[in-house]
């Protein structure tokens, strides 16, 4: 089986040589130039620039000069094997040579997915090095990886969130053939291979789009990272749409990748009357009719609209959203933090996580405090538990913090024992954020990587120390917070697996399997059945009574996160999770919790 997505943008093989097209529309002059000789691209009509050159194979370096100066890379590059600001490489998709021609995924209900980035989940930081450890997430009960961002970035390090080239995955990993042998591998195993994707911004190095397509951003609209990308623009035409809806449709059929998150959608800014994001959704389910492909949202705004599902109970534009407002609930009454944005939900934690269980969204139009008592959210409570990514840490709530502590450093592990099986046994898609596991001693910091420019390094150094100043730990002293730009700070967020052999990590580890092992016999095949609805209680401060039902059944989670004992009444079913509890009297002290499921009614 051999993979090629055609599209307008970039270069392709044709028969006759390799056709190369770049978007240049204010722009004078384009020249291409194909290994370091200068070839004339004419316009075409539409800011559009495009010629054929025969001769032209897979393996040559390419560029185009603008306005007779400036030499900058394809932005639809397939690679970059000399960075960000070094020429592009033709590549030939079809050359790679696929196994999994029966490979249509797994249904949505199935997904355990494990966030991690290859540079850091490794010894070697590589895709070759990940795929030696597929084993080792199969047997714990993963079936998806979802991998940070990989678009080309400025360096050997980040996280990937200031990728610019949004096509080519960063050489640092290694080269395209071996992403797809990493894809290919773990579909031979099981394994779902999902794709973290930036479409709201670009990075602060390397973007060379304002010296030929000024049009492709507009002030029209203000991002956190300065004028927003043209989605809506009559000067940008349906190009700059175009442009990240072919990306998408790349990444899902060149690589078979087997979703996409699509990083922090509430900033993508579109006054159109088609919103960006529909037509991406309506784009994909269209592409890929017989697959099971998932799209996932990261939306601070709870916008629950792009959520809904068609009358069989399938998504019909985006499949779930990170569903921060539950890490957030768990995160206050685990660690008793209040700060920032967690100050909206340290007022009523247990209410707040008790609303979570059962309708996804803790804000669904009300005033929310940290946006200065602003609504926030939309009604969520008719979606079914599998509209959500749940967790409870991962690449930002454990990278954002200036120590990068995982949440195993700040709470008590038994309390932590009861989050981490109401993460995994809840109907909610579970996701682990890399080495959580096994309670990894390895924090993940935040760490970039911008050399030569070192202007650019010590503004994102200073830059990092301001933002932890107002902080009563760093009040004093900031010097203890890692400096992002240098490399030891990536070496140290480097997990290290051989510690899950030693205690207490391999218990941790076992606990974490065991659980998985449960959702895959008890909960899956409930969550495969009908959803019907959700109802959350609290009989008493401090205990949460959440029963999801569906047409196969129900699943009833009871959690005491208070200080007293709790006795709780059963009601049926049978007891399929409990840590501490009484299963007889069914009483609850401090900090523990029971699953019951229970037949159809």
């Amino acid at each position: 089986m051999r993979r090629a997505h055609a599209m307008r943008f970039g270069s392709e093989i044709a028969e006759d040589g390799v056709r190369f097209a770049l978007w240049a529309p204010t722009a004078k002059d384009v020249t291409l130039v194909v290994d370091g000789a200068d070839h004339p691209i004419p316009e075409t009509g539409e800011g559009w620039r495009r010629t054929t050159l025969p001769g032209v194979k897979s393996g040559a370096r390419y560029g185009f000069r603008i306005d007779g100066d400036l030499v900058v890379p394809d932005p639809a590059s397939r690679f970059q094997p000399e960075d960000v600001s070094g020429p592009s490489e033709v590549v030939d998709p079809a050359a790679f040579a696929w196994t999994d021609d029966a490979w249509k995924g797994r249904p949505w209900e199935e997904a355990v997915v494990y966030e991690l980035h290859i540079g850091t989940a490794t010894p070697e930081g590589t895709y070759a090095g990940l795929e030696k450890r597929l084993d080792d997430l199969v047997d714990l009960g993963i079936t998806a990886i979802e991998l940070l961002p990989l678009a080309d970035f400025k360096g050997t390090r980040n996280w990937g969130y200031d990728g610019v080239l949004p096509y080519a995955p960063d050489s640092a990993y290694g080269r395209p053939d071996e992403l797809k042998h990493l894809i290919d591998t773990a579909h031979s195993k099981g394994l779902m291979v999902l794709i973290d994707c930036v479409y709201n911004h670009f990075g602060p190095a390397g973007n060379y789009l304002h010296s030929y397509a000024k049009t492709f951003f507009t002030e029209r609209h203000q991002t956190p990272w300065g004028a927003g990308i043209n989605f809506d623009g009559r000067e940008s035409g349906p190009v700059v749409r175009d442009f990240f809806i072919e990306n998408a449709l790349y990444w899902l059929e060149e690589y078979h990748f087997d979703g996409i998150r699509f990083d922090a959608v509430h900033a993508i800014l579109d006054d159109s009357e088609k919103h960006f994001l529909a037509e991406l959704g309506e784009t994909i389910r269209r592409a890929f009719p017989d697959r099971h492909v998932h799209l996932i949202l990261e939306n601070e705004a709870n916008q629950a609209r792009w959520l809904e599902r068609d009358g069989n109970g399938q998504p019909i534009l985006h499949s779930a959203q990170w569903a921060d407002d539950l890490h957030h609930c768990w995160h206050v009454l685990l660690t008793g933090e209040k700060a920032g944005y967690y100050e909206s939900f340290a007022d009523r934690p247990v209410e707040h996580l008790a609303r979570c269980l059962a309708e996804g969204f803790a804000y669904q139009g009300e005033p929310f405090p940290t946006l200065d008592n602003h609504p926030r959210g939309e009604p969520s409570g008719h979606l079914p538990p599998s509209a959500f990514v749940t967790f409870l840490q991962n690449h930002d709530q454990v990278g954002n913090r200036a120590l990068g502590e995982r949440l195993s450093h700040l709470a008590d592990p038994a309390k932590l024992a009861l989050a981490r099986a109401g993460l995994l046994l809840a109907p909610q898609i579970p996701m682990l954020w890399m080495g959580e596991e096994w309670s990894a001693s390895a924090p993940f910091l935040f760490f970039v990587d911008f050399a030569p420019d070192e202007e650019l390094n010590k503004a994102v150094r200073e830059g990092r120390r301001r933002e932890f100043k107002s902080f009563a730990a760093f009040a004093d002293d900031t010097s203890v917070i890692p400096d992002p730009t240098e490399a030891k700070t990536f070496e140290d967020s480097k997990i290290a697996w051989d510690e899950a052999e030693t205690e207490p990590h391999r218990a941790i580890w076992a606990d974490t399997r065991n659980l998985l092992q449960i959702r895959r016999q008890s909960v899956v095949p409930l969550t495969k059945t009908r959803f019907l609805g959700a109802k959350a209680e609290i009989p008493v401060p401090g205990v949460v009574d959440c029963t999801w039902r569906y047409e196969g059944g129900w699943l009833r989670f009871i959690a005491n996160v208070g200080d007293e004992d709790f006795a709780a009444t059963a009601e049926g079913g049978q007891v399929i999770w409990s840590n501490g509890v009484s299963r007889q009297a069914m009483q609850l002290p401090s900090w523990t919790g029971v699953f019951l499921i229970g037949g159809a009614k």
